[in-house]
């Protein structure tokens, strides 16, 4: 047990490192050498992890395991468990908990399997552990290539299907992991599945399964880069098609840029998209344009930036597109999953819909077959009246700030409420923006390609907290808001006995009633909890796990600094035995 502890420490320890390590052996031209094994089995996995389509498909109606990134294809991360209820939820208590062993923030969503969790740490680390006592099964630890990723080492987690674990790393590639032994079965390769020049590419989302396929989109948009989903093969990583998300002259909305802007337009994909198996649609929300706060460059609307996108699932062509900030130059994405699900409006009609809420403020509430905007919902965060005021060398202060509005925290549906609940950030920023040249290819640029600066302001004369939002989807009317003394990040989660859970930049992690807002549970973890929460079962048993790891946007706001910015823990939760 000691051996097999300091072999994961000690893999783990480097891995800040790794990246300008690789960096720098390259330049030398000098192989490259891992200071630990790449895998480390400790305890090979004996569970049926080997998740059919089938399985998946079938995602909704499984009260075990949490399959997919948003526990079922839609994104909903709504539940039906109900062994913790409102009654019962106030005795709660830990059961474990696991330290990854890599001190950062930690934003993904662990996937669990037959009793088997597995996660994905900062840096691209994988792990298994066994879901109800934390015991670790095996430790992927990635020697990562150069890239100019602009947003720190947190990944969204890992894709499990087909009896692989998938994760789509900051350096481009994508890996294939055995998922009983943590084994690299295959990587993709950068010169097939990345447009040149491919160092301004990154991932960060978890990756999405489906059909035989492993879908994923790019970070690097503060680059010239031209956004893009893809679809590889889940048997070899080769490419299936590829969709990219700024258009072409040929393409619809080609006319809303100017000149051959659209070819460097940015455009990030951040979280992972929802399916619509019977529809055949992969919906997605995309990010800012490039540059993103001087669009001088970049005249038009800028399609398909900013927008909630369905394209088809076969072939990767486009169906429509909402635009939520046309020729956005406030850094206003939609960085968060797109969820899907019906509801009935007034007149009892059940309508088929996809919704997002990002940095705007607002809850997009489309129709997910036609695009059409259904409702724009009341803001669940300030927005200043100077919020769409043209950036220039004249700095100037309004909500929401260039971390929202809602960030990339994933928000939950609720089926039997009709609600969607999502985080909320009441942050200021001062922006300023100043003329940037146009980009050449082949030229060396200098540090992020945005065309001005953000900073925090003041924050006694623009306080600082958070929100959360129950949002009646058939009105866009907030039905209640709980109000947070900082940032709300993370996500959140309800289940089928109306509980909603999430976690707050303070330590506290909260279970609530999901139809009054009314807090019925917290527990302090001494770190700020901003990650998503996810419930499954395991022999029998319901659990609720959750990370506790610091947030990576805390700097400046935790009063005591005294306490550590990051941890490395994941906490798990269950009704004591009586």
């Amino acid at each position: 047990m000691k051996l097999r502890f300091a072999l994961l420490a000690a893999a783990l320890l480097s891995a800040p490192v790794l990246t300008q390590q690789l960096w720098a052996q390259e330049r030398a031209a000098a192989p490259i050498k891992p200071a630990t094994p790449v895998t480390i089995t400790s305890q090979a996995v004996t569970a049926n992890v080997a998740s059919t389509d089938a399985a998946l498909l079938a995602a909704d109606r499984d009260m075990d395991n949490w399959l997919l990134y948003g526990r079922t294809y839609d994104n909903q991360r709504f539940s039906p468990l109900t062994a913790i209820n409102k009654d019962n939820v106030k005795k709660l208590s830990l059961v474990t908990m696991i330290h990854t062993g890599i001190v950062n923030s930690f934003e993904a969503t662990p996937i669990v399997v037959d009793g088997i969790m597995y996660v994905a740490a900062p840096f691209d680390h994988v792990q298994a552990y066994d879901a109800a006592t934390g015991e670790l099964k095996w430790t992927y630890n990635p020697v990562l290539g150069y890239t100019d990723n602009c947003c720190g080492p947190q990944t969204r987690g890992v894709a499990v299907a087909y009896g692989k674990v998938f994760v789509a790393q900051l350096d481009g590639h994508v890996v294939a992991l055995d998922a009983r032994t943590g084994n690299v079965v295959w990587k993709s390769v950068i010169a097939d599945t990345i447009p040149a020049p491919t160092h301004y590419y990154a991932f960060t989302m978890a990756p999405q399964v489906y059909d035989g396929m492993v879908i994923v989109g790019n970070s690097g948009a503060e680059y010239p880069t031209r956004g893009f989903v893809e679809a590889l093969d889940a048997n070899s990583g080769k490419l299936v098609w590829r969709f990219h998300t700024t258009a072409a002259p040929d393409q619809p909305g080609g006319n809303s840029w100017s000149e051959d802007s659209w070819k460097y337009g940015g455009s990030s994909v951040w979280n992972t998209p929802a399916i619509d198996p019977r529809n055949g649609l992969v919906v997605f929300a995309t990010g800012n344009p490039n540059p993103d706060y001087w669009g001088e460059n970049r005249k038009g609307d800028n399609a398909y930036t900013d927008s909630i996108v369905a394209i088809d699932a076969k072939t990767g062509k486009l169906k429509w597109w909402n635009q939520q900030v046309p020729h956005d130059v406030w850094d206003y994405d939609c960085p968060s999953p797109v969820i899907l699900f019906d509801y009935k409006d007034e007149n009892g009609n059940l309508i088929p819909a996809a919704a997002e809420a990002g940095k705007l403020g607002n809850v997009f509430i489309v129709n997910r077959l036609t695009g059409k905007l259904l409702h724009k919902s009341e803001p669940f965060v300030k927005q200043a009246e100077n919020m769409f005021v043209i950036p220039s060398d004249k700095p100037f202060s309004r909500y929401p700030g260039i971390n929202g509005g809602n960030l990339w925290s994933p928000a939950s549906y609720s089926p039997l409420t009709q609600h969607f609940y999502v985080m909320g950030v009441n942050q200021a920023f001062t922006v300023t923006a100043f003329p940037f040249p146009k980009y050449v290819p082949g030229k060396p640029t200098v540090g992020q390609q945005v065309g001005g600066t953000q900073k925090p302001s003041d924050t006694s004369e623009f306080p600082v907290d958070g929100t959360l939002s129950a949002v009646n989807v058939a009105t866009g009317k907030i039905s209640w808001q709980y109000k947070a003394s900082l940032p709300m990040y993370g996500g959140v989660l309800t289940t089928a006995s109306n509980l909603l859970f999430a976690g707050e930049m303070n330590g506290d992690f909260d279970a609530f009633d999901a139809e009054t807002g009314r807090k019925l549970w917290k527990q302090n973890l001494g770190i700020g909890v901003c990650t998503p929460p996810i419930t499954y079962r395991a022999g029998g048993v319901q659990y609720v796990a959750v990370g506790a790891a610091g947030c990576a946007r805390s700097n400046g706001l935790i009063a005591d600094t005294s306490k550590a910015q990051f941890s490395d823990v994941i906490a798990i939760y269950a009704l004591p035995n009586e």
